[in-house]
């Protein structure tokens, strides 16, 4: 099992993945051949506060005021971390809306079943995820993880 599909699984909740569209970096940077290629991009999954201080370097945003930010939104976010769709894009042109909303970037985390807190949260463990849109809102979904068949 690679690192993404563990951390999609829920086996690695000490760990945050970082996504990175092509668009933003080219080839020959080293996240490029670091992460796991995924549609449009690649995921980098890493332990988790060298994973913070990553995201940090990369962006410029503290990953945690990015999440808590982008909660304010909620949109759709592929289930391999992959981009998403912003929640911008509305029912605009299928045209433009690729090329007004393309996510650049995203960070996600996973937190441990939480039977006291309820909801979600009782139902396994929750992958939070967060993505940046070349429009520039941000925005989050948050899911039940799942563990391999």
């Amino acid at each position: 099992m690679d690192d993404l599909t563990a951390f999609l699984a829920g086996d690695r909740l000490d760990d945050v993945a970082i996504y990175v569209a092509d668009t933003v970096f080219d080839g020959d940077h080293p996240l490029s051949t670091a992460g796991i290629a995924v549609d449009g991009g690649v995921v980098v999954v890493v332990a988790g506060e060298t994973g913070r201080e990553a995201f940090a370097d990369s962006t410029g945003l503290d990953p945690m005021a990015f999440a808590k930010q982008a909660m304010d939104r909620t949109g759709e976010i592929d289930d391999r971390l992959a981009g998403g769709v912003c929640p911008d894009a509305g029912d605009t042109d299928a045209e433009a809306a690729i090329d007004d909303h393309h996510i650049e970037f995203g960070f996600a985390f996973a937190e441990a079943e939480n039977q006291e807190v309820g909801g979600l949260y009782a139902e396994g463990d929750v992958i939070h995820a967060y993505a940046h849109c070349s429009c520039g809102t941000d925005f989050s979904q948050k899911w039940v993880a799942d563990p391999p068949a």
